[in-house]
């Protein structure tokens, strides 16, 4: 056998043994040295002798009734009557002894007989009888019973055949003599043999039929026992009883036999494997010889065998036949018949029973899909059922013979030695079965993943196997899949945050030159809005390919979601942090170049960029704050013009905090009146004439801290992003509205408000207020009908609300969505010009379909994108596009309105160019209401170089403006 074979089934070594070892060490010198005592005479010293073999055997008797009584008390099963039974005939002996003792040692006379010591030692015996009736197999059946009747019969009938021959007739006919006295002396003599024999009889045939609980307790008493009818024996014998003395070498006899007794139950308690160690299972027999399990079968052969040798002795010594022997050899023949009588009724219908079991389990095992399979102690097959050939490929007769370790992948047999050698270990009654899987190799050589259900088979094991390939394969598949995307097979975010785990554990806890990369495609979702999603997904499919590409075989590429995707750079044990960050700077920039290379998407080329964040792990960082430092990077990253990489810094975080109280405290600031409305002069350039104001909203906080709307817009989008999604960029969310809106509806309803007083007082100039394409379409505020209430909230409703004159509002439209439907939109515009509402199209220049825009849109005024305003002085380029612009206003017979005027310069540039309007520091900067109506008392600024004449004709150059729009540097308010 090989050695992965023997250690496949080889049990641990069972502990306790070295007690049980000095307690039988113990037993065995201290009754060899009463033995050796008594046969040395004790020194020839006959009072020593007498105490010894008086004093000393009831000393012995009574710790063996004291041993027994106190193990009765701590068990609690069917066994406890016998060993009370077995201390009371030990008490019984100890008592006898001791009367002994006190006619030889302490009187110095003769016991009498008959005396009470006899009746102590008649009552030895009944007792031991029915303790050992208690602890025998209880049969289950009426034959069972009547078999143990006749079995007990046959052994007790054939002792007293021999018994009667050579001893007890003579005692019986020295009864009959008549003699004084002789009778109960020869009624003793007969019942000291006749109980023997009893006690003998029973010994035997719980020898044969003993339960198996407790066994070697059992075992132990009944050799105690033995030992005692032995000592019995020999005592009534006619060749030791005429000249037997206390202190003779037959003391010995009982005292071991005492002694074993009180051993019996403690030291066989010690040898009981402990909880947790190994044992036999429940209802399995050792292994033994053959001769063992046929020697109940034999005993009633032997009974008649030993009656016969009782007959034959008074024959051959020439004597008449006793009626005594031939009666009891009667009835013991009688018994013998009888009992194999119901021995073959019981063996024909236990033969037709076990030819049914047979077929039963035939059919179970050959019909059974899975594979059983017995293996022996020493790891080789003994049987495998016919099922092998479907499951492995292999005939059972090729696999009998075969060691079990040979046929497991060598893998998984450590595993599988390790677990079979705790569930050997393991007590049978808690864990009577153990499930194993592991490789088992095929007949074609390939391996199978078998599942195995392990019990325990007369120190080997039974093997219930069955086929789960296809089972494992599935699991692995939908392990894969709840650990990967879907569309690019990469690792998933649960996957990607377990291995960013990994890395800051274990050995690489101290390696903080690990480096997590997030990545967000610019310009995803035109691609998705432009040419569909099935193009999108051809292209998430593609970057994901390049990004897996790109990585090293140790790192980690993943997609997180959307657009977004990551990758885990493992870092060199490198102590340079500047070499570092310069090495995986590079790998973000090509990574970067990547990803940035045209797609060839439906047949034509797709281009995205990408920006990149890189957060290091530094030490004590946890996995979510290190995948959150990337992601603040990666934002950076977009906030900084995209298509870019951006390494993580500290202030990043700190610059969320303060944009999350920032938002908090907006939350409350419209509620508790912290905006404040300003207006900015638009002033006709050619004449220096108000004709227009833009309303703007300045935010004083509680703490006094003024914030321009660039500022506390951006953070009114912040706020919004992160409660649009888990991504944060996920739009505008549905339900109430965002702060942005809230901002937008008070800015305006507060300019009407405004504006309706100024017009009250006789200042007639209209006023600018942004709004959104969005706002004007998103939130519900559908063009008026006729008959019909407008809205609450709606431009329509402020104008009837406020008594706003037509011609007095202004509406600068920023369109900076492509998803913007221009027809609704159309029809919205249209509905606000018939109420008098003049429409001016803001950022024109810049932005989003300003061309589409302006060619579908019923629009009133151009306004000139501050961003061409700033250059158009120093930069020809610049110059050039803003007078081709002013053209195509001028063309249309439009106003124009250039945003950001803050030079003088700027001022005479445009007027030359053909602008009518300008709006700017270069005349005013924004107005609370009282310095705006004394500005309007004035009526005019002056305007540099005011002589020169446009040098383009067309629109008005002067006059009314009839539009406006926001104040200089003012960022748009997003659509509500």
């Amino acid at each position: 056998m090989s050695a992965p074979g023997a250690a496949l089934l080889t049990r641990p070594p069972t502990p306790g043994g070295g007690r049980s070892l000095a307690m039988q060490l113990l037993l065995a010198v201290v009754s060899g040295g009463y033995a050796v005592g008594a046969a040395l005479g004790w020194g020839s010293d006959e009072r020593l002798a007498a105490v010894m073999g008086d004093f000393g055997l009831s000393a012995a008797a009574l710790l063996a009734a004291v041993s027994c009584y106190t193990y009765a008390r701590t068990i609690d099963s069917r066994e406890r009557p016998a060993w009370l039974l077995f201390s009371f005939s030990s008490l019984m002996g100890a008592c006898g002894n001791g009367i002994w003792g006190w006619y030889e040692v302490v009187l110095g006379e003769a016991v009498p007989k008959p005396s009470i010591a006899d009746f102590a030692f008649l009552c030895f015996a009944p007792p031991a009888i029915v303790g050992l009736l208690v602890l025998a197999k209880r049969p289950v059946t009426r034959a069972g019973w009547v078999c143990l009747g006749l079995d007990s019969w046959l052994i007790g009938g054939s002792l007293l055949t021999l018994s009667w021959s050579l001893a007890l007739a003579h005692a019986a006919r020295t009864a009959q003599s008549g003699a004084p006295g002789s009778v109960p002396r020869a009624a003793l003599s007969l019942a000291y043999p006749l109980l023997d024999i009893a006690l003998v009889s029973m010994v035997l045939v719980l020898h044969f039929r003993r339960s198996e609980a407790n066994r070697s307790a059992v075992n132990t008493a009944i050799a105690a026992l033995a030992l005692t009818v032995l000592s019995d024996a020999l005592f009534t014998s006619p060749l030791l009883s005429a000249g037997y003395q206390s202190g003779q070498l037959l003391d010995a006899g009982w005292f071991a036999g005492s002694l074993l007794l009180a051993y019996a139950p403690w030291g066989a308690r010690r040898a009981h494997p402990e909880p947790g160690t190994p044992g036999l299972a429940r209802g399995e027999r050792p292994v033994s010889r053959p001769i063992t399990g046929s020697l109940p079968a034999l005993t009633p052969y032997l009974a008649a065998a030993v009656c016969t040798l009782g007959i034959l002795y008074n024959v051959v010594d020439g004597r008449k036949v006793d009626r005594v022997v031939v009666f009891t050899g009667c009835t013991v023949v009688l018994a013998l018949v009888i009992r194999q009588g119901i021995m073959l009724i019981d063996n024909i219908a236990l033969t037709q029973e076990l030819a049914q079991k047979e077929n039963h389990f035939r059919s179970l095992v050959q019909g059974s899909s899975d594979v059983i399979m017995i293996a022996a102690p020493t790891g080789t097959l003994r049987y495998v059922s016919p099922a092998a050939a479907g499951v492995y490929g292999r005939e059972a007769e090729e696999l009998v013979g075969t060691e079990l370790a040979t046929l497991i992948h060598p893998h998984d047999l450590g595993r599988v030695v390790h677990e079979v050698r705790r569930f050997l270990a393991a007590p049978p009654a808690e864990e009577p079965t153990t499930r194993i899987e592991c490789r088992f190799k095929s007949g074609s050589g390939e391996w199978l993943n078998v599942e195995s259900t392990v019990n325990r088979h007369q120190g080997g094991l039974i093997l219930n196997s069955r086929d789960v390939t296809e089972r494992v394969r599935l699991q692995a598949q939908l392990q894969h899949s709840a650990e990967h995307d879907p569309l690019t097979d990469l690792p998933n975010r649960a996957l990607f945050t377990r291995r960013v785990r990994q890395a800051l554990t274990g050995r690489r806890a101290g390696d903080h030159s690990t480096a997590v990369l997030f990545i967000d495609l610019d310009g995803f979702k035109a691609v998705n809005d432009t040419i569909g999603h099935q193009a999108g997904d051809e292209l998430l499919t593609e970057a994901a390919r390049r990004l897996q590409d790109s990585v090293r075989a140790g790192d980690t590429a993943a997609r997180l979601g959307g657009d977004e995707f990551a990758a885990l750079i493992l870092g060199d044990g490198s102590r340079d942090r500047s070499a570092r960050e310069y090495q995986v700077h590079e790998i973000a920039d090509r990574l970067r170049t990547t990803l940035s290379q045209p797609y060839r998407i439906a047949g034509s080329d797709v281009r995205v960029a990408a920006s990149i964040g890189v957060a290091f792990a530094d030490p004590g960082i946890t996995p979510s704050d290190l995948m959150r430092n990337a992601d603040l990077a990666m934002y950076r990253a977009k906030a900084g013009g995209k298509d870019r990489v951006e390494l993580y810094a500290p202030q990043m975080q700190a610059e969320v905090v303060r944009k999350a109280e920032l938002a908090g405290r907006l939350r409350t600031a419209l509620h508790d009146g912290e905006f404040a409305l300003l207006h900015q002069p638009v002033v006709s350039l050619a004449t220096g004439e108000v004709t227009a104001v833009a309303a703007q909203a300045r935010w004083r906080s509680a703490q006094g801290i003024l914030f321009t709307p660039a500022e506390f817009l951006r953070v009114a989008e912040y706020s919004e992003g992160a409660a649009a999604g888990p991504d944060g960029r996920g739009g505008l969310p549905a339900g109430p509205p965002t702060r942005a809106a809230e901002l937008g509806h008070w800015l305006l309803e507060e300019a009407v408000a405004q504006a309706a007083e100024r017009h009250r007082i006789g200042h007639d100039v209209p006023v600018a207020v942004r709004m959104g394409a969005q706002r004007l379409l998103g939130r519900g505020v559908p063009p008026a009908e006729a008959g019909a209430a407008a809205p609450l909230g709606s431009v329509e409703d402020l104008l009837t609300r406020y008594g706003l004159p037509s011609g007095a509002l202004v509406i600068e439209l920023t369109v900076s969505d492509p998803r913007v439907p221009f027809d609704e939109l159309e029809r919205r515009l249209a509905a606000l010009r018939r109420l008098g509402v003049l429409i001016s199209l803001d950022g024109f220049g810049s932005g989003y379909a300003a061309i589409s825009a302006l060619r579908r849109l019923p629009v009133d005024i151009l306004k000139v994108d501050r961003g061409l305003v700033e250059g158009v002085v120093e930069s020809a380029r610049l110059h050039k596009i803003t007078a081709g612009l002013l053209r195509i206003a001028n063309d249309l017979g439009m106003q124009s309105v250039a945003d950001g005027v803050d030079l003088p310069e700027q001022v005479t540039a445009l007027r030359a160019m053909g602008c009518t309007h300008g709006q700017g520091v270069a005349f005013s900067g924004p107005l609370d209401e009282y310095r705006l109506r004394r500005a309007l008392v004035r009526g005019t600024f002056p305007v540099p170089g005011a002589a020169a004449q446009p040098a383009l004709a067309g629109g008005s150059s002067g006059g009314s403006m009839a539009i406006r729009r926001g104040s200089h540097n003012e960022t748009p308010v997003p659509p509500a």
